[in-house]
């Protein structure tokens, strides 16, 4: 079930607290695909994401 709906995805990191504001979508896994891969500390893991559709 893949859904065609934009979110607002805000994501923050819980190490350095830089934020990120993004657009993305959801995938079949419930996921949201936005392309971040980590923040600009090194982080990958511990992130906070936020999503409110458009």
């Amino acid at each position: 079930m893949i859904t065609n709906k934009r979110y607002r995805i805000v994501i923050r990191c819980s190490q350095c607290g830089e934020k990120y504001i993004l657009r993305g979508r959801q995938n079949e896994q419930g996921e949201y695909e936005t392309g971040f891969k980590r923040c600009v500390c090194g982080n990958e893991a511990h992130l906070h994401v936020d999503a409110t559709p458009e």
